[in-house]
């Protein structure tokens, strides 16, 4: 176990993988939580840990009041299930 969360363990590759989900500005905690079991408390713990203190410093000033990164608080329109791919993403082959 580790001081993120109560199930196993995370390895490099999945502190990695959420590092990037908690940058992106339209991933909510919700997310987070659903695939690797981390609330919006150990997210911010994780990040604190694992990142730059100058980076996590700015990374909480971007979440801080952002309504895109709790699915309670976004537009019903950002949360339908048959949602358009995002333009940032590449098509997949």
């Amino acid at each position: 176990m580790n001081e993120f969360t109560d199930s196993a363990p995370l390895n490099i590759a999945d502190i990695s993988r959420v590092i990037e989900m908690a940058w992106e500005d339209r991933t909510p905690f919700e997310a987070i939580k659903a695939q690797f079991g981390l609330d919006e408390s150990a997210v911010v713990d994780l990040m604190r840990a694992q990142l730059k203190p100058s980076s996590f410093r700015l990374w909480r000033k971007r979440m801080k009041g952002r309504i895109t990164k709790h699915a309670a608080l976004r537009p019903q329109s950002m949360n339908n299930e048959n949602r358009q791919q995002a333009r940032h993403r590449k098509p997949q082959r």
